[in-house]
């Protein structure tokens, strides 16, 4: 089963908030072990708006399946545990600022030289080498700097922040992407290698066909709204008590969206009759369709649309998503029992095959909670383990 297609994968993750455990998130829903490495104060992500019973939603829907150990690199006896866990590890993911590890003696340098089949993904915001290596980030400030915000909003408007982190969540994919790789090549080599996921050049993956657009004419894009660039319609649509999307771009979709829309000139008015005619007019070709579509709803025009294949949908609210019967018959959701948030109704991992997707093993750690745990795996002594958990009493 592809659910459990990493079972006996052993990963060290040294990573908060989420890029990085997005990537570790991946792996730990696909059957690895991954013991996530906090600090005595815990993932930032732990203190993020909002909460249940004290516990960070964002944590908690980041670190599922995951085992969570305490350790302050700082202390000599704690990165010694750090070495050993790393020894017998497949993988480590960490988010650091590059030279950090260096310091603490936990660089891919120094950690390969004893296990030689280690994957080691570096996850930072600027990458490992270049002026910017040592420099901070944050989804928000990434999506400035690489340009998403100067697309994305209203045109003539102020420039806009998506408001889902997908920098880092893209990040996090691309890491679990280079990793799985690294893994296949071990399997023909034997060896492992340091590979890297860096926000800005994974801000500009996420706009791969609009850089290439760029590169390839020029012209330096603006804000769109709802509108797609390279065609139209591609966009959202005024009806009488909303908005829908629609994608009827392509030749025959223009010419069923006519008929529909009880407006079949459109098709053949040479202003409107090809993409490219459509672009160069494509206010003049919105008003004349927002006239008609504001007579009728959106149910009506959602009904019209499907039954000649227009390419279409609703925008919907959160509330009416999970309502919906995609999402319901999706199963997007699992209820899980937290420790010290209750019953939870998580979004559950989309990793699988058809009609085969992993359940979480277990919810998300309370801080700490698995640090004897791992130590015992470890070998460690009883005096060596109260040695490392006295650093944080309150949480161990």
């Amino acid at each position: 089963m592809l659910a459990n297609a990493l079972n006996g994968l052993k990963v060290i993750d040294f990573t908060q908030v989420m890029a990085g455990p997005t990537c570790t998130l991946c792996m730990a829903d696909l059957g690895a072990d991954v013991v996530k490495v906090e600090a005595p104060t815990g993932d930032l992500s732990r203190a993020l708006s909002p909460w249940v019973n004290g516990e960070g939603v964002a944590f908690l829907a980041l670190n599922r399946n995951k085992r969570s150990i305490v350790l302050d690199l700082k202390q000599p006896e704690h990165r010694q545990v750090a070495l050993h866990l790393i020894a017998g590890a497949d993988v480590v993911v960490e988010s650091f600022r590059p030279g950090v590890m260096e310091r603490f003696g936990l660089d891919y340098a120094t950690v390969s030289a004893e296990n030689r089949r280690l994957i080691y993904c570096s996850v930072s915001a600027y990458g490992q080498q270049g002026a910017g290596r040592d420099l901070p980030g944050v989804d928000g400030v990434l999506q400035a700097v690489s340009g998403l915000m100067s697309v994305t909003g209203a045109r003539d408007g102020d420039p806009c922040k998506v408001p889902v982190p997908v920098v880092d969540l893209m990040t996090g994919s691309l890491a679990t992407i280079s990793v799985l790789a690294a893994l296949a090549e071990r399997q023909r080599t034997g060896l492992g290698q340091h590979v890297e996921a860096s926000m800005f050049a994974s801000a500009i993956a996420l706009q791969h066909v609009s850089f290439a657009s760029y590169l390839a004419d020029g012209q330096v894009p603006g804000p769109q709204g709802n509108a797609a660039p390279y065609s139209t319609p591609n966009e959202a649509l005024r009806c009488a008590d909303g908005w829908i999307m629609v994608a009827a771009y392509h030749p025959a979709r223009w010419q069923a969206f006519c008929d529909a829309i009880d407006a079949p000139e459109l098709a053949s008015d040479p202003r409107f009759s090809e993409n490219k005619s459509r672009l160069e007019n494509r206010d003049s070709m919105l008003r004349l369709i927002e006239a008609r579509m504001v007579e009728q709803s959106r149910a009506f025009w959602l009904e019209r649309f499907t039954a000649v294949d227009i390419i279409c949908g609703p925008i919907n609210n959160y509330a009416e998503v999970t309502q919906s019967s995609a999402f319901v018959e999706a199963a997007l959701t699992e209820k899980l029992q937290h420790p010290v948030a209750g019953v939870l109704t998580m979004p559950r991992s989309v990793l699988g095959a058809v009609g085969e997707r992993p359940l979480a093993r277990r919810t998300a750690p309370t801080l700490g909670q698995h640090t004897r745990e791992v130590l015992v795996e470890l070998g460690m002594s009883a005096e060596d383990i109260e040695v490392v958990t006295a650093a944080c009493p309150k949480r161990n």
